[in-house]
C-alpha cells in the first residue's frame, strides 16, 4: 500500500497530511519523507498555514506554544485538544496566582513601610550618572528664566560652544 501511495505522490506532487487546527484557525500539516521521480530524497516537513496569511499583521502568540514546539521539531507528536485545553486552564490559573502573590507582596511592603521596618524608597533628585564627576552638584541652568510679564519673543539666544 505504501508503495502505491509513494508512486502517486511522485506522480501528482507533494501530498500533505492535515494534522490539526488550533483555536485561532491556523492549520498544521505534515509532509512525509519522499523520493522525487529522479530518486532524490526529500526530508519530512512540518508546516503551518496561517489563518491570517499577511505577514505584516503577525502578532506574537498567533501560534500556540504547543504547536510551535511541534513545528520546530521539539516534540514528536502534535498536541491533542485535551492537552491544549489543560495548558490554557493552567496558564490562567498561574496568572491568577501571580496577581494574588503580587497583591500580598504590596500589602506586606506597605505594612513594613508604616511600621518603620523598611525605609521608604528615596526619590532621586540628582541628575546624571553616579560615576560622573558632577553627580549631585547643583548646576546653573542655561535655560531662559524670564517670566510672562517681561518675556520678549526672540530675546533669548542659546550660548555657542
Amino acid at each position: 500500500m505504501s508503495r502505491i501511495v509513494s508512486v502517486l505522490r511522485c506522480t501528482f506532487g507533494i501530498a500533505r497530511e492535515h494534522v490539526g487546527t488550533d483555536i485561532l484557525g491556523n492549520k498544521y500539516y505534515f509532509i512525509p519523507e519522499q523520493k522525487t521521480w529522479t530518486g532524490r530524497r526529500v526530508h519530512a516537513k512540518r508546516i503551518v498555514e496561517a489563518a491570517n496569511p499577511t505577514e505584516y499583521e503577525y502578532i506574537e502568540g498567533n501560534i500556540p506554544i504547543e504547536w510551535d514546539a511541534w513545528i520546530r521539531g521539539r516534540r514528536k507528536e502534535p498536541p491533542s485538544i485535551e492537552e491544549l485545553l489543560q495548558n490554557d486552564t493552567y496558564r490562567e490559573l498561574m496568572k491568577l496566582k501571580a496577581k494574588e502573590v503580587e497583591k500580598k507582596d504590596q500589602a506586606l511592603q506597605a505594612k513594613e513601610y508604616q511600621e518603620g521596618l523598611v525605609a521608604t524608597p528615596a526619590r532621586t533628585v540628582a541628575k546624571g550618572h553616579a560615576a560622573s564627576t558632577s553627580f549631585g552638584r547643583q548646576e546653573i541652568s542655561k535655560d531662559p528664566t524670564n517670566t510672562a510679564n517681561t518675556f520678549k519673543p526672540g530675546s533669548w539666544m542659546p550660548s555657542k560652544k
